[in-house]
């Protein structure tokens, strides 16, 4: 297996025949070229280096998120919005070993997590990233996006599909984060039916969704941990196969936690997403035991509208979020003591799950929130609230008749 290979920002071996050749179209204007280049130059190195790097990656990542937006469905190739980014690295918690993405897209994945380790006491180097990307130009922007922040990556010699062609064939992961194509039916999955990593049945050639999670299974280490999105539909789908596929990864208790989302989160596309947490093995000495039981966390009703079509989930919601998982799972160093919340959060068995067919929508398991009791009996309540529809509906209709006789006044409708 190879090793991730050292990258540095200046003169990087690793981006040999990566970086455009724009700046030697004839049409291009040399003085801005210049202009920008002294720009970008002049930011302070020396002591400040690091902090030069954050702000490299924060002008790149900017203009990752505004092409993003521009490019709208096809923006989601290579972006994962910043919220959805931090919630599963913030969840999954990846201190210390491999770390691997096999549809990294920009590299979104990995800056964070390198920023998790660093915001923990960790440093760059903790963590070894491995990573594929199928599309070149994506590619090449992930290479660019870790070399600008001085990470060490191995992304390969080059982009290649992660199904037909494994870059990291016998890599096993501590952890697995990823943001696959949604519901991708153009993977050429009929030609790898045999293939050894369906462990858990073979996955429908119109829909990649179970061949991916089969993939990060197969990619895991005996006590990996893997988080990922994907659309709501993997939770309930019983269409050619796949629910038999969920009901085996299930039995196999690899299912750790459930998190639905708020719609209008990415770019590019508008339909609410899934987050998937597998444990390899949930009794490992780092965590409490968590065998035969699921979180399920019901988190659509978060987030804010940042635009007319846009949702970011907010640094509390994502603490929530985490910090419930966190402390369901008995991290050590969290704080907060697990109890289920209506609405929000449940830990459920695997019967609980088989007697809903094994379906893991969280809205099945968590119940309604509680409604705030204001004192007021029922029956009292009802019985003012009918008078009140009472009066209000005979203002109602004396309103209506007034406006009637004024419109009649004027000569209107004859």
């Amino acid at each position: 297996m190879q090793r991730p290979v050292r990258s540095n920002v200046p003169g990087n071996p690793s981006l040999k025949g990566v970086l455009p050749k724009e700046y030697s179209r004839p049409g291009l204007d040399k003085q801005r070229l210049g202009q920008l280049i002294d720009m970008v130059g002049n930011i302070g190195l020396g002591d400040k280096a690091n902090r030069s790097k954050d702000i490299l990656g924060r002008v790149y990542e900017y203009f990752l998120s505004q092409f993003a937006s521009a490019e709208g469905k096809k923006g989601g190739q290579f972006y994962t919005p910043r919220s959805v980014v931090e919630l599963l690295v913030e969840m999954l918690a990846p201190y210390k070993g491999r770390v691997y993405d096999p549809a990294c897209g920009s590299g979104g994945m990995f800056v964070q997590s390198e920023k998790f380790v660093e915001a923990h006491g960790g440093k760059i180097g903790d963590i070894s990233i491995y990573g594929q990307e199928s599309n070149h130009t994506t590619w090449r922007l992930a290479k660019m996006n870790l070399a600008i922040r001085g990470i060490d990556s191995n992304l390969g010699n080059e982009h290649a599909d992660s199904f037909h062609r494994d870059l990291h064939p016998d890599l096993k992961a501590d952890y697995v984060i990823a943001n696959p194509p949604f519901n991708d039916s153009d993977w050429r999955g009929e030609l790898l039916k045999d293939d050894k990593r369906w462990q858990y049945a073979t996955p429908p050639s119109g829909n990649a969704n179970f061949a991916w999670v089969q993939h990060f299974v197969f990619h895991l280490a005996p006590t990996g941990l893997a988080g990922f999105v994907l659309a709501n539909g993997s939770m309930s789908s019983n269409q050619s196969g796949e629910g038999e596929i969920r009901k085996n990864i299930i039995e196999a208790d690899l299912v750790d936690c459930m998190v639905a989302l708020p719609g209008q989160l990415f770019y590019s596309t508008q339909i609410p997403v899934c987050l998937w947490f597998l444990a390899r093995d949930k009794k490992t000495g780092r965590f409490n035991d968590r065998r035969g039981k699921v979180l399920f966390i019901d988190a659509r009703k978060m987030g804010t509208l940042v635009d007319r079509v846009h949702r970011e989930l907010s640094d509390d919601d994502i603490q929530k979020i985490a910090d419930t998982y966190h402390a369901w799972r008995g991290d050590k160093s969290c704080k907060t003591k697990y109890g289920d919340e209506a609405g929000f959060c449940k830990c459920a068995t695997l019967d609980d799950i088989r007697h809903n067919g094994h379906v893991l929508t969280p809205g099945r398991y968590v119940g309604a929130a509680e409604v705030e009791d204001d004192g007021e009996p029922f029956e009292e309540k009802m019985a003012r609230l009918t008078t009140e529809l009472e009066k209000q509906t005979a203002e109602s209709n004396r309103l209506d008749k007034l406006i009637w006789a004024n419109l009649e006044d004027i000569g209107y409708g004859g």
